[in-house]
């Protein structure tokens, strides 16, 4: 007599990880084919890294028509932003604004961390646990928690020592910061330090900034957004959106940026160079870099870049040693390039001072302030602005395992193997949005987003239609696919520096590229594989 009881049947279809644009457009996407879904969050509300993301100064670097939802006519027409470039609490409205739309908070449970997936190898469904005590069983497990999510604390001698009280720009306080009458000390000079550091500035009585490797920056020039332009975009928003997706980034769609249509850098003129240069600098942002056609592939092309951005730092910081401090020797888009509210000019404030800590490191830090090279800089409060364990971070503080058992961490012990970006080996009906392999941090990222999570609910229809179990990427496939974007990478000079696309500011984390340049490319591969009855992945 057999014993043995069936399987239980899954509490849900899906189990979706994280409340940010990707959870919540998955949940909403997948209720839209008939399955049933749960959302994890942590925080106590949605919005994802916006969520967190408090700290003065809070901006997105992607415009605001732009860094938005397209899936919803009446969504984009009906929501109104107020500035070119959208601050932390106006996404967070929107974010608030779009899971109210779609009655999407019902599927969420709020203030609950996942603590791990598991595959069952003989059911064929994942059990995910929370610390909450709950246990979920599911079909499909979709980690939506982001590429920017997972926090990076430096490992400094007496970090937590210091008496007074300590921030980090990934987890600012909710109820906000005031330095009214405080000294200062930030450190780290990425895209958080340099949106928040003028502000700090105009409230502390002193801001030490301790830079080991300066960051280019280039200005936002943000204002309102003129009602006529915002007019024209929405008539025509369809296309307009079109045009973006057809951008290596994913935006800047109406502004020249096919690497067709542009000239080498080496190939005009002097005069010409830098005028296009300063047409670029005076309309303001990440197109930047769509100058030229070259700038990220020929190291001669990249300097006259980088040497124009060096000379408005020198025309801006009044004290030529602080400017030289301040100007980065490295290649210019090889790290993240920051767009800036008055961040070189901060410099000229009486109360603000650099302290390069690229020759001599931080110390320790100390009960009263941050030791270097001996001398003890004296501050009431100190701001981490160091940054996250980018693209997999995330996922590596959750206990994932596959088949057989396999941690997923174990898997990408020498670096994260994907398949499009989408799914792992090993990892059956798991999914990984905007994962390392993809465009993701490269592009704008509700573009990036959106392109993953319809391509994810096309396949779960298919499935769901012919009553497939179970999809799996290919070993074969997934080895290909690093493979090439490895290759990709190394077209280009994003190899030029240390930075965190690279995991370099992780001590102990392997020093991969993780993101894959260019989205067109990448979609109509995704467009293929899914025509091809998705080639590369097993479906049983």
């Amino acid at each position: 007599m057999n014993s043995s009881s069936p399987a239980p049947d899954p509490d849900v279809d899906l189990v979706i990880v994280g409340a940010g644009f990707a959870g919540l457009y998955m949940l909403h996407a997948a209720r839209g084919i008939g399955l049933s879904a749960r959302v994890i969050e942590a925080g106590s509300g949605v919005g994802g890294t916006w969520y967190w993301n408090r700290y003065p100064g809070a901006r997105c670097d992607v415009p605001s028509m732009e860094y938005s939802l397209g899936f919803d006519e009446d969504l984009q027409r009906d929501w109104e932003w107020t500035e070119r470039y959208p601050t932390q609490p106006e996404i967070l409205r929107y974010i608030d604004h779009v899971a109210d739309r779609f009655d999407l908070r019902d599927g969420i449970t709020f203030d609950t961390r996942v603590q791990a997936a598991h595959f069952d190898d003989a059911t064929a469904a994942w059990t995910t646990t929370t610390d909450g005590g709950e246990s979920i069983r599911s079909r499909f497990v979709v980690m939506a928690t982001g590429c920017l999510s997972a926090a990076n604390l430096p490992q400094i001698a007496g970090r937590d020592d210091f008496a007074g009280p300590t921030y980090h720009t990934g987890h600012w306080p909710h109820e906000g910061v005031d330095f009214t009458g405080k000294r200062v000390a930030v450190i780290g000079t990425g895209s958080s330090a340099i949106q928040s550091i003028p502000l700090i500035a105009e409230q502390a009585t002193h801001v030490t900034v301790f830079q080991r490797t300066p960051a280019y920056a280039v200005p936002a020039h943000n204002k309102p957004l003129d009602p006529d332009e915002v007019a024209r975009i929405k008539d025509d928003y369809v296309d307009w959106r079109a045009a973006a997706r057809d951008t290596t980034t994913g935006f800047g769609g109406h502004i020249r940026t096919d690497p067709e249509e542009l000239p080498s850098a080496l190939e005009v003129d002097d005069e010409t160079r830098r005028r296009m240069y300063e047409e670029r600098w005076e309309a303001g942002g990440l197109t930047f870099l769509g100058a030229f056609n070259d700038l990220l592939f020929s190291p001669e092309a990249n300097d006259t870049a980088a040497e124009f951005v060096r000379s408005k730092i020198r025309d801006i910081v009044e004290d030529p040693e602080v400017a030289e401090r301040l100007s980065p020797d490295t290649v210019v888009g090889c790290k993240r390039l920051c767009v800036d509210t008055g961040y070189y000019a901060t410099f000229n404030r009486d109360n603000v001072s650099l302290v390069d800590v690229s020759a001599t490191p931080i110390d320790r830090i100390t009960r009263t302030g941050v030791e270097v090279d001996g001398a003890v800089h004296e501050v009431d409060a100190i701001v981490f602005a160091t940054g996250f364990d980018a693209m997999t971070g995330a996922l590596d503080r959750i206990d994932i395992r596959g088949r057989g058992g396999l941690p997923l961490k174990e898997k990408w012990s020498a670096g994260p193997l994907t398949y499009l970006g989408l799914q792992v080996h090993g990892f059956p009906n798991l999914f990984t949005i905007t994962g390392p392999g993809s465009p993701s941090v490269l592009t704008n990222m509700i573009v990036s987003i959106e392109q993953h999570v319809e391509w994810i609910r096309d396949l779960l229809a298919r499935m769901d239609a012919d009553g497939t179990g179970t999809v799996e990427a290919d070993a074969d496939a997934e080895a290909e696919w690093v493979a090439y974007v490895n290759a990709v990478a190394e077209l280009t000079l994003f190899h030029g520096c240390s930075s965190w696309y690279l995991g370099a500011n992780v001590p102990g984390k392997p020093r991969v590229f993780m993101p894959l340049p260019g989205f067109p490319d990448y979609k109509a591969k995704c467009d293929e594989v899914a025509a091809a009855d998705y080639e590369g992945f097993s479906l049983a």
